[in-house]
């Protein structure tokens, strides 16, 4: 049974604000596969994260899923949380960091983690650059003094990723801890997963120009949020012409036909 990845991440509406007062923080969870946003919380401020993801928790059915979550909601309650619901969580590192990059430092526990089977490696090309996505699990957490802090604790993971451009090399490393036991496959979906709500967040931006919104009433500014996700879920999988065509045509195309263009919807 495939899992499905929900993403948990926040993003700050910069024009939302009046004068020394503070914009709106949404913290929203994304599902990689449905392609919409299952539920939302507002914050003043990207501190407060950890206060309203385990809220919005609550108010969505993740159980059997696999939610990701940043450095920044990784917490022990958050994580205790997630595996209450029965559900299992992926979380990049913060207080954990260095134990778990010092493991990892160490050649032959890669060497050992290749030879498991619990390594995969990938290879794109986009934006004339070439990535190179490697990850590496393990179980072998026995060693981790705060194992007992995390609930459902399972496995600990490695993405090196390595960018090449214009004959220069940069290597990136992130770490993770997750309740998923040894399964590559599923644990790379989920760690390149997160990479979904950070797209839904950038056309927000890009797209609908969200950014430059200066409504300043919060309600009024989080309902628009609220249409622009509903409005990407929609445009995103949509197939107007025979050509593909970007986010910001299909919003020209369909201003150009309106009442065609949600008269084909509704048959579809």
């Amino acid at each position: 049974l495939l899992k499905k990845i929900i993403c948990i991440d926040g993003k700050t509406m910069r024009s939302n604000k009046r004068g020394a007062g503070k914009a709106a923080h949404i913290v929203s969870a994304w599902s990689k596969e449905d392609g919409f946003c299952l539920g939302q919380k507002a914050v003043e401020e990207k501190s407060n994260e950890i206060v309203v993801i385990p809220e919005l928790l609550d108010k969505i059915q993740i159980k059997g899923q696999t939610v990701t979550i940043d450095a920044m909601g990784t917490q022990t309650a958050i994580a205790e949380k997630i595996k209450k619901k029965r559900a299992d969580y992926v979380l990049a590192l913060n207080s954990l960091y260095e134990d778990v990059q010092e493991y990892f430092s160490d050649e032959e526990f890669q060497k050992r983690i290749r030879a498991s089977g619990n390594y995969k490696k990938t290879q794109e090309k986009a934006h004339g650059q070439v990535e190179i996505r490697e990850y590496y699990q393990t179980e072998d957490i026995k060693w981790l003094s705060q194992k007992k802090n995390w609930k459902g604790l399972s496995s600990i993971v490695m993405e090196k990723k390595t960018i090449e451009k214009d004959g220069k090399r940069r290597i990136e490393y992130r770490y993770f801890i997750s309740s998923l036991k040894a399964d590559i496959e599923q644990i790379s979906r989920a760690v390149r997963g997160h990479w979904s709500i950070e797209s839904m967040h950038w056309h927000l931006d890009v797209t609908f120009r969200e950014d430059a919104n200066t409504t300043l009433d919060k309600m009024a500014a989080q309902n628009l949020n609220i249409i622009r996700k509903w409005s990407l879920s929609i445009l995103k999988p949509a197939q107007m012409t025979r050509h593909k065509l970007s986010m910001r045509k299909k919003r020209f195309v369909v201003s150009m036909r309106p009442i065609q263009y949600l008269e084909e919807l509704l048959e579809a």
